[in-house]
């Protein structure tokens, strides 16, 4: 089973400027509303995939009441702890015509011990060593940055396989208790180092060190438009990114995330995992919002991805 947390859900409204100025009134010319939040978004691509996932973390409000009724429609699991405050809303404002993508995003609100040992309760209750477990995005405001940290070493306890897709301390905290994959993009991977990464033999070189360093099976890092650069213990491959037209960047790391864990779950080779994971990731780019895409679309991608070993 694969288990996605999210403990700072939102709903992700998306609107479509066109021409978007600073100090006039902008028209909107369409408006969505999606459940979000990076753990959600990695459930709903998985079940573009055809996979099966338990989404857990907070709700609050009005805004958790829209987020469970989302997943629930789409026959996603889930298990959420309910909690005093309100989810956060996140603005996602597009402009087509510049061909920019702006994200708004609320730091959502506090949650109390007993949520957190409730959170606990339910992990420590899903986790079996047949468990793929994802832990990504951000915490909410009064959380201790070293949570995932604690829960990877938990679930490894019990053999199971954990993500994680995260920055700054949640990343640099987490990697200590040696996940199995990680997946930090570019600037990530450069803010965790301190320093600049000015070519795809550095940052293989520094990837290969943190596996190391800290018993990393995977390390996965997100080049953008440029693709992706995927490494084990044995090989290390560069997949080159596709060209398509972008509508949204919201939610790609995401999808190359769900990816990831649907063919660790499926057991696939890890060269068709790395295929999956940037055609899904591509595939996100050309919809609305976080709109999930479509298997088909993703399938037809995977046929153009395009790899070398290093």
């Amino acid at each position: 089973m694969i288990i996605t947390v999210t403990l700072n859900p939102a709903v992700d409204k998306t609107v479509e400027i066109n021409d978007v100025h600073i100090n006039r009134v902008n028209r909107v010319s369409s408006v969505r509303l999606d459940a979000g939040g990076k753990g959600i978004n990695v459930s709903k691509i998985i079940l573009s995939l055809g996979g099966k996932s338990r989404a857990i973390g907070f709700l609050g409000g009005k805004a958790g009441a829209f987020i469970k009724e989302y997943l629930d429609e789409m026959g996603i699991a889930n298990e959420f702890v309910f909690i005093e405050g309100e989810s956060r809303t996140n603005l996602k404002i597009v402009d087509p015509l510049q061909q920019t993508n702006t994200d708004i995003n609320e730091s959502g609100p506090e949650i109390t011990e007993a949520d957190i040992k409730q959170i606990d309760n339910y992990l420590s209750q899903s986790v079996s060593e047949k468990s793929v477990m994802i832990f990504s995005g951000s915490v909410p405001p009064n959380m201790e940055n070293d949570i995932y940290q604690k829960w990877i070493y938990g679930a490894k306890k019990k053999g199971a396989r954990t993500l994680l897709d995260a920055d700054g301390e949640l990343l640099r905290l987490g990697i200590e208790a040696g996940p199995y994959l990680i997946k930090p993009n570019i600037h990530e991977l450069e803010r965790l180092l301190d320093r600049k990464i000015v070519s795809v033999e550095e940052a293989v070189e520094h990837s290969r060190t943190l596996m190391e360093k800290y018993g990393i099976e995977i390390v996965v890092v997100s080049l953008g438009e440029k693709g992706a650069l995927f490494l084990n213990k044995e090989v290390a491959l560069l997949a080159e990114g596709i060209t398509v037209a972008v509508k949204s960047t919201v939610g790609a790391g995401d999808s190359m995330v769900a990816a990831l864990a649907y063919a660790i779950d499926e057991g696939y080779a890890f060269e068709k995992a790395a295929t999956l994971a940037v055609a899904a990731g591509t595939a996100n780019v050309m919809t609305c919002g976080t709109e999930p895409s479509s298997l088909k679309v993703i399938e037809k991608l995977e046929k153009e991805v395009k790899w070398k070993y290093l």
